[in-house]
């Protein structure tokens, strides 16, 4: 997520899962980003301030709605000006989750993902706040959200996030030049990912599928219907 004085990819990508204070996994030592962009340009992940996206989709419990706003004011975190992405989730229009992310691009123009704050909701009232970590706090370290490149990672393992027993999801770059239809439009020359949970290893796998100036159109977790994007307001 934010510009810097990079090593080359191929460094950095031994480093974002290569290098053990994971619990079930590898060391993770990241070369970290020294210089950071003053915005998050990917275009496979691009975050323009006042940007909507709605997602919708079908689950056993019921429809489970997304709201993602991509806010206009910085949030620092760790020393570092990232960008706040706001996401309300719904299930049959009642509140179960409401999270905010927040991310930062790198020079190569790698989006890293810098933490999150998030509570679960149940009639009402906060449930809990799993999963919630921030870079800087207890040893969480950022992990990547989008390559610059996608074609040169294909196939592998890397971390999207960590915080030891708290949050630690692993994705793969699976697919390159993918087509997809949702709701909200026909795209092609997409990315498709499989991330996964490291603390929950039993759990299924989820694909997604990023597509060139717009983000994250599909998210599944295999075996279940999809959550797909159904509008955006840039």
């Amino acid at each position: 997520m934010i510009p810097r004085s990079l090593t080359p990819l191929a460094v950095l990508a031994t480093a974002v899962l290569g290098c053990s204070n994971s619990s079930t996994g590898p060391t993770y030592n990241p070369q970290l980003p020294t210089v950071w962009a003053s915005a998050v340009t990917n275009p496979y992940f691009p975050l323009v301030s006042g940007t909507v996206y709605q997602y919708s989709g079908q689950t056993s419990s019921g429809v489970e709605t997304v709201t993602t706003t991509v806010l206009a004011a910085p949030r620092t975190v760790n020393g570092v000006a990232s960008t706040e992405v706001h996401d309300e989730v719904f299930l049959d229009g009642a509140l179960i989750e409401d999270t905010y992310d927040w991310y930062a691009e790198d020079s190569a123009g790698n989006v890293w993902y810098l933490g999150e704050d998030s509570k679960t909701y149940s009639n009402g009232q906060i449930t809990g706040t799993a999963g919630s970590w921030e870079w800087g706090v207890n040893g969480a370290l950022p992990g990547i959200q989008m390559w610059a490149d996608p074609s040169a990672h294909l196939g592998e393992l890397y971390r999207q996030e960590f915080s030891k027993g708290v949050a630690q999801d692993l994705g793969k770059v699976i697919g390159l030049a993918q087509s997809i239809v949702v709701p909200a439009g026909s795209f092609t020359g997409c990315v498709k990912t499989e991330d996964k949970n490291e603390l929950k290893p039993n759990e299924a796998l989820e694909n997604k599928v990023y597509c060139p100036q717009l983000g994250l159109v599909s998210s599944v977790d295999l075996g279940d219907p999809p959550l797909e994007l159904t509008s955006y307001t840039p």
